[in-house]
């Protein structure tokens, strides 16, 4: 009878070490990638609602508008380029893009946009912008280390 019993902890002797480890790896590299990205879910999703937890969605409903259509979009946006870090480098480009327009949407879809409206805007639109970047820059260093 062949000795089929296990040592806990113990898989060099298994034939796809060498392969597990590198997958392993790779993993490893892309989480803080992730996790970056998980942020701009975060910040998705507090532009789709920030239009009724600042208080101006009676007083700009445009722009209480927009900000629900480019959060939801951003939160889906992130949730994509969290699944799959190793394909997000297009959606960052997008995920920038969305917060640039967060930071300009006040000017361009309200006439005379409140405080708390402008402030809103500009630090989530300036936070998805940093994430998208950062989360850019991670992949891009980490392309240079594969090849």
């Amino acid at each position: 009878m062949a000795d089929v019993s296990h040592r806990p902890g113990d898989i060099s002797g298994h034939p796809d070490v060498s392969e597990m480890r590198d997958r392993y790896a790779a993993m490893l590299e892309t989480r803080g990638v992730a996790a970056v990205e998980e942020l701009v879910i975060l910040a998705g999703i507090y532009a789709a609602i920030s239009g009724w937890t600042v208080h101006f969605s009676g007083a700009l409903p445009t722009l209480a508008l927009t900000n629900l259509i480019v959060g939801i979009a951003l939160a889906v946006v992130g949730l994509c380029m969290s699944v799959i870090p190793e394909r997000s480098q297009d959606l960052n480009f997008v995920a920038l893009l969305l917060g640039a327009w967060l930071i300009v949407a006040p000017w361009v879809v309200a006439r005379h946009p409140g405080t708390g409206a402008v402030l809103s805007n500009v630090i989530t639109g300036g936070a998805v912008c940093l994430f998208a970047l950062v989360a850019g820059g991670m992949l891009m260093s980490k392309n240079r280390r594969a090849t």
